[in-house]
């Protein structure tokens, strides 16, 4: 019996990680170009009692093992990067992704990290910046005296000045993908960082080599499905409730032995 508690305990905590991440799903259901994740689940180690290929007592070859396993471990948290809805603001700065790619963004640090959500703001020098004042990478200075921005599908911005009939080009938007973005790590504030799993960043302007084009006054939404995520919710609480079950099984039938008199 302690072989199937601690079978059925596993199970409860691998189901217990579960809900954790659907809640985190759910709880970014509105944060700009969040991707919901996850948990891939594996079995464990098996007890072999009997091998397959073994003869038996009779000289008969066994078709099939006998095996007792010992219950689930979580393997890893999978993010699906698939388009979210875009949703459009009417703010000029804020700049949606429409397929492949990245918006790469300078750290405090000197390092790179990468984002979907292009709901950028204008710092004090009027520099291109996340909502955590972090700079976009290549930088882009709006002048203090422009009267409008336009970003066009292949990441060219311009600016309207006075006086002026044409308007001026200040800049190149860039975009980074990866062979494995599945592997890159969330460090939060809507950002990724580069792994040895995702591979190195491929950079390109948009519209170009496979990047997605740029949409300007569109945000990104997350990609979160709220009714699968109830759905699967239930799932994993029924699932809960099905190892705790066997536990509590368990534990009374090891009642019944410790009670058995001669």
């Amino acid at each position: 019996m302690i072989k199937a508690m601690r079978s059925a305990a596993s199970g409860m905590q691998a189901q217990q990680m579960n809900i954790d991440n659907i809640a985190n799903n759910l709880a970014n259901v509105n944060t700009t170009g969040f991707k919901q994740s996850r948990i891939e689940f594996q079995d464990v180690l098996y007890q072999k009692v009997k091998k397959a290929g073994v003869a038996n007592a009779a000289g008969n070859q066994l078709p099939v093992d006998l095996e007792i396993g010992y219950g689930v471990r979580p393997a890893a948290s999978t993010r699906t990067h698939t388009q979210g809805t875009m949703s459009p603001t009417d703010n000029p700065l804020d700049i949606c992704i429409e397929g492949d790619g990245f918006f790469r963004i300078m750290m405090p640090d000197g390092s790179y990290a990468y984002t979907r959500d292009g709901s950028f703001k204008l710092s004090a020098d009027g520099r291109l910046v996340t909502s955590d004042g972090f700079v976009l990478d290549p930088e882009i200075t709006i002048p203090a005296e422009a009267g409008g921005v336009n970003i066009s599908m292949d990441g060219l911005v311009s600016v309207s000045m006075p006086g002026e009939s044409d308007p001026l080009e200040i800049g190149q938007l860039e975009l980074c993908r990866f062979v494995n973005p599945v592997g890159l790590n969330a460090i939060g504030h809507n950002l990724y960082k580069e792994s040895a799993a995702s591979g190195t960043a491929l950079t390109g302007n948009p519209t170009t080599e496979g990047f997605g084009r740029i949409v300007q006054g569109y945000i990104e939404l997350s990609n979160v499905d709220i009714v699968n995520e109830m759905v699967d919710m239930i799932v994993a609480q029924r699932a809960y409730e099905m190892n705790s079950k066997a536990i509590q099984t368990s534990d009374e039938i090891t009642g019944i032995i410790n009670h058995l008199k001669r």
